[in-house]
């Protein structure tokens, strides 16, 4: 019987110390839970993969203006800014996750990764990984399965939802994948996997939900960048062995509990955060007016 996948430790039991085999695991729960034959799962990965580097493409060489006016072709901006902060390499790594999510933002296709709110993460980090260390593309296929695992246990024992608990239920699970497929793609082990994901969601608790005007563009497209850059530093840190102190499933517990006790308003409602704020209440107003306006008149 396949892995149910409700705690990671339990994942670590049933898998052994292999990570392919935590890569395996995954594949047998599709393979069981949803009827779907191997070479289907594979396909259906791929196209996937091929969405994610096509948002990427799409959010830096098309036009990206919402019909907000929120989201104005920043992903280009940053991208083709002469001076780096670090290097380029980082530079592209937070273009391209402005650039997957702006696409989203925009009403183009992207890959709910694990939700649209934070569909930037893992392009952009995937994306990035494979340009820089020469990763083939079955590896970021299973990648893509472990990230899966990640979230299915995420789901379980807490939510990937901001309307259940917040943007740190949504960009905290999307980082929290990314990390952990950084960490196996570059040969690491379990311990580091799991470790990387403690780590990134340790950075993440906490984030509230709160969408200026109800839209998911402001400030959902600037945290996906930020949460792929929590996820590389996370990999990095677990890559070294340096441990998270509180075992993920612990940690995931605690984004559930803060998750829970979170109040109302910071769960993508827009009443509280940011579309509280003056001018975020301005932009509502604007967007409501606007929408009314460009209703069909009634025959």
């Amino acid at each position: 019987m396949a892995f149910l996948f409700d705690s990671f430790e339990g994942w670590r039991k049933h898998s052994g110390s292999d990570t392919a085999s935590l890569v395996q695991a995954v594949l047998d729960y599709e393979l069981d839970q949803k009827g779907r034959s191997e070479s289907q799962i594979w396909d259906g990965l791929n196209t996937a993969w091929q969405v994610m580097k096509d948002a990427v493409k799409t959010g830096l060489e098309e036009d990206m203006t919402s019909r907000s006016g929120m989201i104005n072709n920043g992903a280009k901006k940053v991208y083709n800014y002469p001076k780096p902060v670090l290097s380029k390499e980082f530079q592209n790594l937070i273009s391209r996750a402005l650039a997957a999510k702006e696409v989203n933002s925009c009403m183009g296709r992207i890959v709910a990764a694990p939700t649209a709110g934070a569909s930037g993460i893992m392009p952009g980090v995937l994306f990035t990984l494979q340009e820089i260390h020469q990763i083939e593309d079955k590896k970021i296929l299973e990648a893509m399965l472990l990230a899966a695992g990640i979230a299915l246990i995420m789901e379980q024992k807490a939510s990937i939802a901001g309307a259940v608990g917040g943007c740190q239920a949504e960009t905290g699970t999307a980082a929290a994948m990314g990390a952990g497929a950084i960490v196996y793609c570059l040969g690491g082990t379990t311990d580091q996997i799991f470790n990387a994901v403690a780590i990134t969601v340790q950075c993440m608790l906490g984030l509230v939900c709160d969408p200026v005007a109800g839209l998911v563009e402001v400030p959902c497209v600037v945290r996906n960048a930020s949460a792929a850059a929590i996820a590389n530093s996370s990999a990095q840190i677990g890559l070294a062995n340096v441990s998270s102190v509180i075992p993920v499933d612990e940690v995931i517990e605690a984004m559930g509990e803060i998750g829970a006790s979170m109040e109302t308003r910071y769960k993508e409602t827009a009443l509280g955060g940011l579309a509280a704020t003056k001018t975020g209440r301005a932009i509502s107003k604007k967007v409501l007016i606007r929408d009314i306006e460009m209703l069909p008149d009634e025959q």
